[in-house]
C-alpha cells in the first residue's frame, strides 16, 4: 500500500484531487490530526502509524484511516505515514499554505485575550486588525495592534485583505457587526457571542459558546452522579436495563 503525494504541494508529485470533497465530520477532524502530527514532528517522529496517530488525536483508528483516505494518503505498510508528508496534505486542504488575514471585533475581556494569544500564528492566521465601537478602547495597543473603531471596517478590509472575521462582542451587538462584516466581503466568521447569527448563504459561521460546553459537561456530571447514587451504583444500573427492568 503507497501513500499518494498532493499534486498541490511544491515538490510534491501524485495523484490526489487538489480539492478533495470532504464529508464535514472528516473536515472537523482534520485539524485534530494536524495538531498531533505536529507534536510527533516536534518529538523527532518522521513516521507514525495510524494506530499511533489516532490515539495521539484522540480518534478511533478506522475512523481515521478511513478520513485520511479521503486525502489520498493510505500509508505505507509495515512503515506508516511520513509525517512531514501528512502535514503538508493536510495543510494544504485546510487552506493553511498561506496565512489568512483575520479582523477580530470586540476586545473586551475574552477579545483581549485573543488578541494576546500567540498560536494563531503557528496554525496560520494573522491577527491583522483590532477594532470596537467603545471610544474608550479606541487606540488601545494590545500584542503590537492598535484598537481601531468598527466603523474603519469597509478600510481595513481592503488594507488587511480580511478572509476572516472573528466576533467576540456582546450579544446584543453581534448580529450588528456580522452584518458589517458580511458588507465587506467577508464570508468566513467565527463567532463567540452568545447568540445565533442570520447570515446571507454563502456565509460560513462557526459558533464558539463555552457555557454550552460547560452545559454539556454538567449533564456528564449530573448522569453520572444520577447513576452512582442508585443502589449498587452503575453495575447494578447496567444489569437492570440487561434485564428489561
Amino acid at each position: 500500500m503507497s501513500q499518494h503525494r498532493h499534486p498541490g504541494a511544491p515538490g510534491r508529485a501524485g495523484a490526489v484531487p487538489a480539492l478533495p470533497d470532504l464529508p464535514e465530520a472528516t473536515v472537523a477532524r482534520l485539524p485534530e490530526y494536524l495538531r498531533a502530527l505536529h507534536n510527533l514532528a516536534d518529538s523527532g517522529h518522521e513516521t507514525v502509524s495510524s494506530e499511533g496517530l489516532s490515539a495521539a488525536a484522540g480518534v478511533n483508528s478506522a475512523k481515521l484511516r478511513k478520513d485520511l483516505s479521503h486525502l489520498g494518503s493510505y500509508g505505507t505498510r509495515g512503515v506508516g505515514y511520513d509525517v512531514a508528508l501528512l502535514i503538508e496534505q493536510i495543510e494544504y486542504v485546510l487552506g493553511l499554505t498561506q496565512r489568512r488575514a483575520v479582523a477580530l471585533v470586540g476586545v473586551g475581556n475574552l477579545g483581549h485575550a485573543l488578541a494576546g494569544y500567540d498560536g494563531f500564528a503557528s496554525r496560520g492566521f494573522r491577527i491583522a486588525a483590532l477594532l470596537d465601537a467603545d471610544p474608550s478602547r479606541v487606540g488601545e495597543e494590545i500584542n503590537g495592534l492598535v484598537v481601531r473603531h468598527v466603523d474603519e471596517l469597509p478600510e481595513i478590509a481592503v488594507q488587511e485583505s480580511i478572509a476572516i472575521g472573528v466576533i467576540a462582542t456582546p450579544a446584543a451587538a453581534a448580529q450588528r457587526v456580522a452584518d458589517q462584516l458580511v458588507a465587506v466581503g467577508v464570508t468566513s466568521i467565527l463567532n463567540f457571542a452568545p447568540c445565533v447569527l442570520s447570515v446571507p448563504e454563502g456565509v460560513d459561521v462557526r459558533k464558539v459558546d463555552l457555557a454550552i460546553e460547560l452545559q454539556i459537561l454538567s449533564f456528564h456530571e449530573h448522569r453520572k452522579a444520577s447513576l452512582t447514587a442508585l443502589p449498587g451504583g452503575l453495575a447494578a444500573t447496567e444489569t437492570q436495563e440487561a434485564i428489561g427492568t
